[in-house]
């Protein structure tokens, strides 16, 4: 539908700023990407304006979760993409809640931004659809309330080979396979002020925590001044 794709106009937009910024309270969803040299960017963040409510957080969380578990999860070379979907959905569906797009779509390097063959959504798998190391797709789950909010938290991954986690076997061996995991490529605070901390497990948080940990080594030399100290405020471990 239009809500997880809107687009400001001047009029529909008019009530969230004003000459001197953003006045209203709420959630600040932005949809950003672009094509450079190096290859192709696609990231969604959503900030807190003003002081998020309790359901706020709690839509927030549920949706971090999700992209969280599918950020984690390992599977074996050539497993369908779409098979892959309902990992991010988990949280959301274990309350009752989905959202109306694809988890995740590849991304091409000087193409489409959008480009597969690889789709992580409710799609009818094929076998073009395997996912092969080198790929980069993202993992956007999302959350929409007609009228109130939307989140979405996305980052693009790149499928990477994982050694195997069986004690004393080779890589590739027969019995166990070669198997894939998610390198987080996006790197960008998440914005834990709306965060329920009562819903996050210990190693969800420890990944959020490892995560932001590199956000700040990684950014850290490129930036200066209020940039930095934004940085390091957004970049805390909870």
């Amino acid at each position: 539908g239009a809500l997880p794709h809107y687009r400001a106009t001047p009029e529909a937009f008019a009530w969230l700023s004003t000459p001197q910024g953003l006045v209203a309270e709420g959630l600040l969803l932005i949809d950003s990407g672009a094509q450079y040299l190096g290859g192709t960017t696609d990231i969604t963040r959503v900030w807190a304006i003003g002081t998020p409510t309790a359901a706020q957080k709690r839509d927030f969380t549920l949706v971090l979760k999700g992209t969280m578990a599918l950020s984690r999860t390992r599977f074996p070379l050539g497993t369908l993409a779409p098979m892959l979907d309902a990992i991010a959905r988990a949280p959301l569906w274990a309350e009752g809640l989905d959202f109306g797009h694809g988890t995740g779509h590849g991304v091409g390097y000087f193409l489409n931004v959008h480009e597969g063959p690889q789709s992580i959504s409710k799609a009818v798998p094929h076998g073009d659809m395997a996912m092969q190391a080198g790929m980069v797709t993202s993992i956007e789950p999302g959350l929409y309330r007609p009228g109130q909010w939307g989140i979405r938290i996305e980052n693009l991954v790149l499928n990477v080979e994982v050694p195997p986690t069986v004690p004393d076997a080779e890589p590739g061996a027969p019995e166990h396979g070669t198997y894939l995991a998610f390198e987080t490529l996006s790197l960008c605070p998440i914005d834990t002020r709306c965060i329920d901390l009562s819903l996050l497990r210990d190693d969800e948080r420890a990944w959020l925590n490892s995560y932001h940990a590199e956000v700040l080594q990684r950014l850290r030399p490129i930036v200066s001044g209020d940039a930095l100290r934004w940085l390091e405020m957004r970049t805390q471990p909870i």
